[in-house]
């Protein structure tokens, strides 16, 4: 398939149908991989730090390099018996590297929820898409989450996955997805996972340097369209994007507060325990349920102007 078809085939699919539940999700087996992976490395690792960071590096190279490796053979091989399976195989795979709909339809159910006066339906609803304690979060800090999580899962979810698509197509993208799988199980700092996880967690950022900036660029760039402040998104993301604990995430979580005049940032809970963090756009007032709204708008802006841009991109690359 052309690079530009296939580009454009995937994000409308993703936008119109989403992931099916019952559609068998490739997640699903990089996380059954890396569970399988990791306990028969906890059998050799014996908690000696040096064996965790080796065997977690080991099995997350593994993952990756086979899912490489095995989506090319599967789209390779389905193309040379028939041309129409080949492009269906491809894309097929390509959908689901994408999570545009689903994002949405997330931060959608949290915002009706809240609408609707049912903190504990939202804290519910927010809890199947961050990692942080959401019990006892009152109405903004429900709105803080939920939008911090628009502006980093836009990276994850969309961006990240278009430009690997487009710079090597099915394969590269869902090698990308395993790796952004594998950050999201394993790469913490957190016992049991401090050095086993420690490789994950640095491939991601690897990954995820520059579609993290390019998110940011997507969501100053489109701040005015969503009635937000293009000149404010850029000036907090090159002030406050570097103060997040993540060399990556700060950079479009900081635009998307500028964008949208919202204090993000601060600390959060994970498990009982609170972990302080920067503010981001610390003069500007915490965020209300009707900014989830305009930070929607806004990435479904960004994600539309990253495919556009992209595919524009694949077609002159296709027409050399």
């Amino acid at each position: 398939m052309k690079r530009a078809a296939l580009l454009c085939a995937a994000f409308a699919a993703d936008v119109l149908l989403g992931d099916p539940r019952w559609w068998p999700h490739p997640v699903r087996g990089f996380a059954a991989l890396a569970s399988a992976g990791e306990r028969v490395a906890r059998k050799f690792t014996h908690t000696d730090p040096r064996r965790e960071a080796i065997a977690g590096a080991l099995i997350a190279a593994g993952i990756v390099c086979f899912t490489y490796g095995s989506s090319r053979a599967s789209v390779t091989a389905s193309a040379e018996r028939d041309a129409s399976l080949g492009v269906a195989c491809e894309l097929l795979l390509a959908w689901t590297t994408l999570a545009t709909r689903d994002l949405l339809a997330e931060a959608r159910a949290v915002t009706l929820a809240l609408e609707a006066g049912s903190l504990e339906e939202a804290r519910h609803r927010l809890a199947r898409i961050v990692g942080r304690d959401t019990a006892a979060l009152d109405e903004s800090e429900i709105a803080r989450a939920t939008i911090e999580t628009l502006a980093e899962s836009a990276c994850d979810g969309i961006v990240a996955p278009l430009c690997a698509l487009a710079a090597g197509g099915v394969p590269l993208a869902l090698a990308f997805k395993a790796a952004s799988t594998l950050d999201s199980l394993i790469g913490h700092n957190e016992s049991p996972y401090t050095y086993f996880g420690r490789f994950a967690a640095r491939l991601d950022d690897v990954a995820c340097w520059l579609p993290a900036r390019l998110t940011a660029l997507g969501i100053a760039s489109f701040a005015t369209l969503s009635g937000g402040s293009s000149s404010a998104a850029f000036a907090t993301w090159r002030a406050d994007g570097r103060f997040h604990a993540s060399p990556n995430a700060g950079r479009p979580e900081a635009a998307m507060a500028g964008a949208l005049g919202v204090r993000l940032g601060g600390a959060n809970a994970y498990d009982g325990v609170v972990r302080p963090a920067a503010y981001l756009g610390a003069d500007f007032r915490p965020p209300q349920v009707a900014d989830i709204r305009r930070a929607m708008r806004l990435i479904s802006l960004v994600a539309s102007g990253t495919a556009v841009a992209l595919c524009a991109c694949s077609v002159a690359y296709d027409a050399r």
